[in-house]
């Protein structure tokens, strides 16, 4: 984020007013010494009727009927300005009790953050996914407590695949460029969507990564991001794929996400990469879709990515228990599921997995939430990564063009990486 949003949910405009009655300070004593907690949190939804308010508002209410002595306030901010509000309230030394955004890492640095240790329960602990609770560690702490989740795949239009006698979704690159080819000598106008434009540059960059066998960091956490594989894998995107014209007749360098979704509900894209959000807009619009596993240089790839977003809990008020208590009502299976299973996201613990897993109406996640496991994330333990992820957005669309240089491009990036991340230590 610093972009939309991890998870790819469109921003619901401005921020909306306070959940509960508004409070004269943040964590203050109210009325009889009841401790009152200020949370932050983004809106999920894409228009006023679905927004994420009404699913906090119910939260409050429920939590405070059987907590009496805790009040809680909460506001609900669009992904587009909720992550500079926070840091504005930080900054101001009005810091919320608990935000929930899109990145932790450069306030656990700072030491404002309470760890998961300190808050919640060892139930509540165990019951997250593991890759998951990891990918919210700063030096084998967790400070990131996930909130949401979601994996990729490959999106596929089902009509224009039978119309033009593609059999199956490919599962390699080589067979990629076959279905591509057959897509554009039919006229398809887009026949892989290849958004590497500003607002998803760094997970597009990161699927075409895992394809190739490669990725950001290494097993120790160290950045790979011009290593062999990744070299190999962009070279072959701009000589094999791009340059072949299979993106459409534009600049993919130019291209947001958002755009190649609208496109691909209108018909004109015949392949993306995509999580599940994707499936709603397309089925509101009617499109026939089909989802596959990542297509790998030489297979399927071994492995999606997986985004997350966090939820952190700041020392600043000192409410500390009762930032406990609220956090183990809110992973209870029961709160977490409602929330993942009213925007088709996927849980980040363990028993509301399960139960998604055995409700058939949640059936088309499935094959998401599988991916799950064994997905790899952004590398957002990182204080580094912020800027990491900007440097992408604003360089890494120029490999894939005509005379473009993926080691040189790809080295200068890893060059600034490394410099950022010894900087911030």
């Amino acid at each position: 984020m610093q972009r939309r949003r991890f998870l790819g949910m469109t921003a619901a405009g401005v921020a909306t007013t306070a959940l509960a009655p508004a409070l004269t300070a943040c964590g203050s004593e109210g009325p009889g010494g009841d401790k009152k907690l200020k949370i932050v949190a983004a809106d999920y939804g894409d228009k006023p009727g679905n927004s994420s308010k009404k699913y906090w508002e119910s939260l409050a209410r429920d939590f405070e009927s059987k907590h009496g002595g805790i009040k809680v306030e909460v506001q609900v901010y669009s992904w587009t300005e909720v992550d500079k509000k926070v840091a504005d309230m930080v900054a101001a030394g009005k810091a919320p009790d608990l935000a929930q955004i899109g990145a932790y890492a450069e306030f656990a640095a700072a030491g404002k953050l309470y760890s998961a240790e300190q808050l919640i329960s060892i139930p509540t602990q165990a019951d997250f996914i593991t890759p998951i609770a990891k990918a919210g560690e700063v030096h084998r702490v967790q400070y990131g407590l996930p909130f949401v989740s979601s994996t990729r795949m490959l999106f596929f239009n089902q009509t224009l695949f039978s119309r033009y006698g593609i059999a199956k979704a490919p599962e390699s690159w080589e067979e990629l460029v076959v279905a591509a080819g057959k897509l554009k000598a039919a006229g398809v106008k887009i026949p892989f969507g290849l958004p590497l434009g500003p607002e998803e540059a760094p997970a597009e960059t990161m699927l075409w990564m895992l394809g190739g066998g490669g990725g950001y960091t290494d097993n120790t956490g160290a950045y790979i991001i011009n290593s062999e594989a990744n070299i190999r894998a962009f070279t072959w995107l701009r000589d094999e794929f791009v340059g072949k014209g299979l993106t459409g007749g534009g600049d993919p360098a130019r291209t947001n996400r958002q755009d190649v979704f609208d496109a691909f509900c209108k018909g004109e894209v015949g392949m993306l990469h995509g999580h599940p959000t994707l499936m709603q807009q397309a089925a509101a619009a009617n499109v026939k879709y089909g989802t596959a596993p990542l297509p790998g240089i030489r297979g399927k790839a071994g492995s999606t990515m997986g985004v997350a977003d966090w939820i952190m809990a700041f020392k600043q008020n000192g409410h500390r228990e009762q930032l406990g208590t609220f956090l183990d009502f809110l992973y209870t299976k029961e709160n977490h599921l409602s929330f993942t299973g009213q925007y088709e996201l996927l849980p980040v613990t363990n028993s509301a997995s399960k139960a998604m897993h055995e409700d058939r109406q949640y059936e088309k996640l499935w094959p998401f939430l599988e991916q799950l496991q064994s997905a790899e994330f952004y590398p957002a333990d990182k204080t580094s990564w912020a800027k990491v992820s900007a440097t992408i957005k604003e360089k890494i669309g120029s490999i894939v063009q005509k005379g473009g240089d993926p080691a040189s491009v790809l080295g200068e990036i890893q060059r600034e990486a490394e410099a950022t991340e010894l900087a911030s230590r």
